[in-house]
C-alpha cells in the first residue's frame, strides 16, 4: 500500500531538486522601458515629456487603453495626436511607447463590416476576426510595377460610363457644393460592382452618423453590403480618427489588391479630412500656409491617392480604382484643396448645382468634367456609339444659351437643340438604379442614330426605359460580345437599332402610348 505514496514522493523531489538548479542558473534580464509623462492636454491632442527615443509617426499608449501618434518630435517636446476618448486625461499621466507604427486589421472576413479607423467594430456584430495587419502608411507602388489603366470601371451611370470612362486603377475625384449628389453617384457605383467581381471599400470621413447609417443601410438594403467594407470617421470623434481614417482603409483594400482582386475605394470626403488635418496642425502649433492649412496638405493627399494604381500581371494583376469626393464652395474649383487633387488624379467629374436645380439628376457638367485616361479604359462598343456624343451635347449646351436670347434659327440649328434635348434626356438617371452594360449601349446607339429624335420631350423617360428593358431581353451571345473589347460588328449594330426601333414606335409623336407601371422621372436625393 505504501509503494504509490513512496513514488509520489519521488515525483516531488525531482520537482524540487529541478526548481533549484532552474532558481539557481536564472540570470536576471532587465530590459530598459522609456515610460514619460503628460505636460499637457488639449483638443485632440497632447503634449509629453520624457521620451527620447521615440520616432516619428510611433504609436504610444496611455491610461485607460486611448493610443496616439507622435507628431512633432522636438527635443523636449513630443506633440502626440490622440486616437480616442481624451477627455479623462490629465497632466502628469504615464505614457508608455509600444516600439512599433500604427497599423490596422486586415483579412476577407471584413467584408460586409462596419468598423472605425482603428479597425474595431461599429455595427454590433461582435469582434473582427482578421487574418494579419498591415501599417496604415506605406510606401505606393513602384512606377515599374504598375501595368497601364486598361480595364473600364462600369458605375452604372450612363452620363459617366459614357462620356468621362473610369478604369480599374484610375484616380478619378468627384467634386461639386454640398447637396449635389456626390454621395449618391459613388454608392451608385459600388452598388454596380455587384456582379463585376470587385470589392469595395467605402471611408466616411466627419460624415454626420445620420448619413452613414443611411449609406450602410442602402448598400444592405441593395446586398452591396456582402463585398463592401465600411470604414467610419463620425463628425464628433477626434480630429485624429478622421486624419487616419482614409489610410486605413487603403491598407484594407491593398490587402485585397495584393491578392489579385479589383478594388473600388470611395474617400467621403477629402474636404473634412483635410480640415481635420489642419487642425491637428495648428493645435500642434505648426506653421500656417494658405487658408491657414500647413505646408504639407498637398503631400498627406498626394501620397494617399498614390497608393492607387494597377498591378503588373507577375504581381498578380490586381487594382485599386479611388474615387475621392471633394466639396467646393460656390462652384469655386479653384479653391486651395479642389486644385490640390485635381492636380493630383486622373480626372475629376464636376456635379453643377445650377443643372441639379434643373432637375439634370444626376448634375454632372459634362463641359468641365474629364477622364484622362478616357477611351484607353472604355469598351470598344461604347467608344462606337459614344464617340460623337460629347461634342453633340457641346453643341447643344451653346445653342440653347443662345436660343435663349430669342433669336430667330435655322431648321439645322432647331435640329442640333432638338436632339440635344434627348441627349440630356437620356443621360437623367434615378439614384440608386445603376443601368447595365447592354442597356447602356442600346440607349446611346438608339440616341446617335437619332431614333429618338421623333419622340416628344415627355414621352422621353418611358421611351428610353422601353429599350433598356428590350435590351435586357436580347440574346445571351450579344451580351456577352458587348462585355467584351472587341468592335461592334455591324450585324450585332443592325440588331440592336432594330430593337431599339421596335420600342420606341410606341413614344414617337402621334403613335398610341402605351402604358407602363414604371417610374418615368429621375430622382435623387443629394449628399
Amino acid at each position: 500500500m505504501s509503494k504509490p505514496f513512496d513514488s509520489l514522493a519521488a515525483v516531488f523531489e525531482r520537482s524540487f531538486t529541478h526548481l533549484g538548479e532552474a532558481r539557481e542558473g536564472f540570470v536576471p534580464q532587465l530590459t530598459l522601458q522609456e515610460i514619460g509623462s503628460i505636460t499637457e492636454v488639449a483638443t485632440g491632442i497632447a503634449h509629453v515629456a520624457g521620451l527620447p527615443g521615440i520616432g516619428f509617426d510611433e504609436l504610444v499608449k496611455f491610461r485607460n487603453g486611448v493610443f496616439g501618434i507622435a507628431f512633432n518630435v522636438d527635443e523636449d517636446d513630443i506633440g502626440v495626436v490622440l486616437l480616442g476618448d481624451y477627455t479623462a486625461l490629465q497632466a502628469g499621466d504615464e505614457v508608455q511607447r509600444t516600439g512599433h507604427v500604427l497599423d490596422v486589421g486586415v483579412g476577407e472576413a471584413l467584408l460586409g463590416r462596419v468598423i472605425d479607423a482603428l479597425g474595431r467594430p461599429l455595427d454590433g456584430k461582435g469582434p473582427v476576426a482578421t487574418s494579419g495587419r498591415l501599417p496604415i502608411e506605406r510606401p505606393a507602388t513602384a512606377i515599374m510595377d504598375r501595368a497601364p489603366v486598361s480595364v473600364p470601371l462600369q458605375t452604372g451611370v450612363k452620363v459617366i460610363d459614357a462620356l468621362i470612362p473610369i478604369g480599374r486603377g484610375q484616380r478619378e475625384l468627384i467634386l461639386g457644393d454640398r447637396q449635389t449628389g456626390k454621395t449618391a453617384i459613388a454608392i451608385d457605383t459600388i452598388l454596380n460592382q455587384r456582379d463585376n467581381n470587385v470589392i469595395c471599400v467605402y471611408c466616411a470621413i466627419g460624415q454626420r452618423a445620420s448619413m452613414v447609417a443611411k449609406s450602410v443601410a442602402n448598400l444592405r438594403e441593395k446586398g452591396a453590403l456582402a463585398y463592401t467594407v465600411v470604414v467610419v470617421a463620425e463628425g464628433n470623434a477626434p480630429p485624429g480618427l478622421a486624419y487616419i481614417a482614409p489610410y486605413a482603409a487603403t491598407s484594407i483594400a491593398e490587402y485585397f489588391m495584393e491578392a489579385g482582386r479589383d478594388v473600388l475605394i470611395v474617400y467621403d470626403d477629402l474636404t473634412q479630412h483635410a480640415r481635420a488635418y489642419r487642425e491637428l496642425s495648428l493645435l500642434l502649433r505648426r506653421p500656417p500656409g494658405r487658408e491657414a492649412f500647413p505646408g504639407d496638405i498637398f503631400y498627406i493627399h498626394s501620397r494617399l491617392l498614390e497608393r492607387a494604381t494597377h498591378l503588373r500581371a507577375e504581381l498578380g494583376g490586381g487594382s485599386l480604382t479611388a474615387l475621392p469626393v471633394i466639396e467646393t464652395e460656390a462652384q469655386n474649383m479653384s479653391a486651395y484643396i479642389p486644385t490640390n487633387l485635381i492636380s493630383i488624379t486622373d480626372g475629376q467629374i464636376y456635379l453643377s448645382p445650377s443643372l441639379f436645380e434643373l432637375g439634370v439628376l444626376p448634375a454632372v457638367d459634362v463641359g468641365q468634367s474629364v477622364s484622362r485616361v478616357g477611351g484607353k479604359a472604355q469598351r470598344a462598343a461604347f467608344r462606337a456609339v459614344a464617340g460623337d456624343l460629347k461634342l453633340a451635347h457641346a453643341q447643344f449646351e451653346e445653342l440653347e444659351t443662345f436660343a435663349r436670347f430669342g433669336a430667330r434659327l435655322d431648321d439645322n440649328t432647331l435640329k442640333i437643340i432638338k436632339h440635344g434635348q434627348r441627349i440630356r434626356a437620356c443621360l437623367k438617371q434615378p439614384e440608386s438604379a445603376p443601368v447595365a452594360v447592354a442597356a447602356q449601349i442600346s440607349v446611346l446607339l438608339a440616341l446617335s442614330t437619332k431614333l429618338f429624335d421623333e419622340v416628344p420631350l415627355e414621352n422621353m423617360p418611358a421611351a428610353e426605359w422601353a429599350v433598356s428593358e428590350a435590351a435586357l431581353k436580347l440574346p445571351t451571345e450579344l451580351h456577352k460580345r458587348l462585355d467584351t473589347a472587341n468592335e461592334l460588328s455591324e450585324a450585332d449594330r443592325t440588331s440592336i437599332i432594330a430593337m431599339a426601333r421596335q420600342a420606341i414606335a410606341a413614344f414617337q409623336a402621334g403613335a398610341q402610348v402605351a402604358s407602363l407601371d414604371k417610374p418615368v422621372t429621375a430622382t435623387s436625393d443629394a449628399s
